[in-house]
C-alpha cells in the first residue's frame, strides 16, 4: 500500500536523485531520506555525483506479487515508480534501468505510472522494444510553473506512449498547459516545512483547462505544513478522475 492518493502501490528500484528545478526545493524524498533512513544501509545522500542505492533483491520481487494479485482479482493495479528516485536519472547505472524494464515487461496486469523530472532523457532510456508504447506504462513529467510547462510538455508530447500525464505539483504559479496529447493531469500544493502556498485561482485554472480539453483531472491536496490537514476539496467537491483506458 501507499500514502499517495493517485496510485495503489509504489515501487522504488533504487533511491537517490539530484534536484533539477524549482519544484525540487523542498524535495519530500530527500526529507524522508534524511529523517527516516539515517544510520541504516539506505542512508541516501541527494545531489550530483552521489551514489544511488539499489533496493534489495527481495524488494524487487514485490511487483510479481502484485501481478499475481491483479490476475487473481481481475483488477488492474496502479504502480507509481519512483517516489524516491527518477527512472530517467542519467546518474543511475544503466543495467539497473534494464532490470527495471524487464520487471515492467513481465507484469502486464500492472499499470506502471512512471513520472520523471527529466523528460529529455526518456527516448534514449526506453527499452528497444518500446514501439508505440507499452500498454501497461503511463509516462509523466512534473510541471510546477510556466517555465517548466513550456520546457517539458512538448518533450513528453513527442514521446510515444499509451498514456501521457502531468504532475502539476507542487503548483507554484499560474500555468497554461498544452494538453493536446496529455491523457491525465494531477494537481496539488506543496506540503511540509517551508511549503509554498497554492493559490485557489491557480488550481481552478488547471481544472478548467482540463474540463475544456476533456482531460481527466485529479486534485491531490492543498499546500500546508502538515499533509494530513491539507484537505482536497476544490470548489466543494473532490476531483479524482483517471484515464479511461
Amino acid at each position: 500500500m501507499t500514502g499517495i492518493e493517485w496510485t495503489d502501490e509504489t515501487f522504488n528500484p533504487w533511491q537517490g536523485c539530484t534536484k533539477v528545478s524549482a519544484g525540487c526545493l523542498n524535495c519530500y524524498a530527500e526529507t524522508i531520506a534524511k529523517r527516516k533512513l539515517r544510520g541504516d544501509k539506505f542512508n541516501v545522500k541527494w545531489g550530483k555525483g552521489q551514489a544511488r542505492i539499489r533496493n534489495s533483491a527481495e524488494y524487487w520481487q514485490k511487483p510479481f506479487a502484485w501481478e499475481k494479485k491483479a490476475k487473481k482479482t481481475g483488477t488492474r493495479i496502479k504502480v507509481f515508480s519512483a517516489s524516491m528516485a527518477d527512472v530517467f536519472d542519467g546518474e543511475v547505472d544503466t543495467s539497473w534501468r534494464t532490470d527495471f524494464w524487464d520487471v515492467v515487461r513481465q507484469t502486464p496486469t500492472l499499470d506502471w505510472q512512471v513520472l520523471t523530472k527529466r523528460p529529455q532523457n526518456i527516448l534514449e532510456m526506453l527499452p528497444t522494444d518500446w514501439g508505440d508504447g507499452w500498454n501497461n506504462v503511463w509516462l509523466g513529467t512534473s510541471v510546477e510553473d510556466q517555465k517548466r510547462a513550456d520546457e517539458t510538455i512538448p518533450i513528453l508530447s513527442s514521446v510515444p506512449a499509451k498514456v501521457r500525464f502531468l504532475s502539476v505539483e507542487p503548483l507554484l504559479g499560474p500555468v497554461t498547459l498544452n494538453l493536446a496529447k496529455i491523457g491525465w493531469v494531477i494537481c496539488g500544493g506543496e506540503s511540509g516545512h517551508g511549503y509554498r502556498p497554492l493559490k485557489p485561482e491557480w488550481a481552478l485554472s488547471v481544472r478548467d483547462q482540463c474540463i475544456a480539453s476533456k482531460t481527466p483531472f485529479f486534485f491531490k491536496q492543498w499546500g500546508t505544513a502538515n499533509k494530513k490537514f491539507a484537505g482536497k476539496l476544490l470548489e466543494g467537491r473532490i476531483w479524482e478522475e483517471f484515464p479511461n483506458i
